[in-house]
């Protein structure tokens, strides 16, 4: 069998057959429509036109090269989460967020972002969703470059897939140590105390996640985090129990006007879900920021962010 035969015998060993065949159905189909399909009517990511249109603009205004430096100025924002049930041995455990990295983009950001999380101090490190930059087409560049970025990172990793991501990569990222969450949970045992985390496949634009499937396996009175690629499936999530979301997929924008004011966000749920620490009845979330860039190496009043959770009682 060859590599790609290999991969899809795996992926039959990891989750159904039904949700192999629909994501691998969608992929192939539909992963570069522009309208439809999904929890959004437009996805911005999928046209050519807007791509054009924003590099074009950014090289007559001059601010092209300025643009592209943003997008290597990584902020570091650090995100205190409190929760009344934290048992004490869970207290001060950090985790390291990097959301959509579309790491193939070019290996001078790969290097970058490497050199910046190098030194970061933390107890395990997530990736919610979207390693390549666009989505369709090859996606080894993709995962070639999370190896090289694998190597700067502590272990434990874990990661969810986004709507730029095709399930075949799943076989390639675990191979580095990286365990990808597909609809299902872990049990991570830290301080002689337990912390349930749980990751859904991209609810956006595949919509092949199952959070019910996801936390079948976490009893009620724990303390659990999900993983997905979008906020857009808060109140599931905050309905579900989980005292935390980790998400990513909008950016924050990614352009903003002056003053903060994202011009779009790609996500069907209110603007306060889509970027930085929020919440929805008892659940915490955070969307970052993203740590890549998508349909245009460009960033304005939106840096790109690396995040550092840290879980304390009260």
């Amino acid at each position: 069998m060859d590599s790609s035969q290999v991969n899809l015998a795996r992926l039959t060993a990891r989750v159904s057959e039904t949700h192999l065949r629909l994501r691998l159905g969608i992929e192939r189909h539909r992963e570069h429509r522009i309208f439809g399909q999904g929890r959004s009517f437009f996805h911005i990511e999928n046209s050519n036109l807007v791509r054009s249109l924003v590099e074009w603009s950014l090289r007559l205004t001059l601010f092209a090269g300025r643009a592209r430096r943003n997008t290597l100025a990584f902020q570091v924002s650090n995100n205190r989460v409190r929760l009344p049930t934290l048992p004490d041995g869970l207290e001060g455990l950090t985790i390291l967020q990097l959301s959509d990295l579309h790491l193939d983009v070019d290996n001078e950001f790969t290097g970058a972002l490497s050199e910046a999380v190098h030194d970061l101090t933390y107890d395990l490190c997530v990736l919610t969703g979207d390693f390549r930059y666009l989505t369709c087409g090859p996606w080894q560049p993709a995962t070639d470059a999370l190896r090289r970025l694998r190597t700067h990172l502590s272990t434990p990793v874990y990661a969810v897939l986004g709507n730029h991501d095709s399930i075949e990569m799943v076989p390639d990222m675990e191979d580095m140590g990286i365990q990808v969450l597909l609809n299902e949970s872990v049990r991570v045992e830290w301080g002689g105390a337990q912390l349930h985390l749980a990751g859904i496949d991209d609810p956006h634009y595949f919509c092949t996640d199952n959070i019910e499937q996801a936390c079948r396996d976490i009893p009620a009175d724990a303390v659990s985090l999900l993983l997905a690629h979008s906020p857009e499936i808060y109140r599931h999530a905050a309905h579900a129990g989980f005292d935390m979301l980790l998400c990513g997929h909008t950016h924050g924008g990614q352009i903003r006007l002056p003053g903060g004011f994202p011009i779009i966000l790609n996500a069907r749920c209110p603007r306060r879900y889509c970027g930085g620490a929020w919440r929805y009845a008892e659940m915490q979330g955070y969307t970052s920021l993203g740590t890549g860039s998508s349909v245009a190496q460009a960033r304005f009043n939106c840096p790109p962010e690396i995040s550092l959770h840290r879980l304390e009682r009260g």
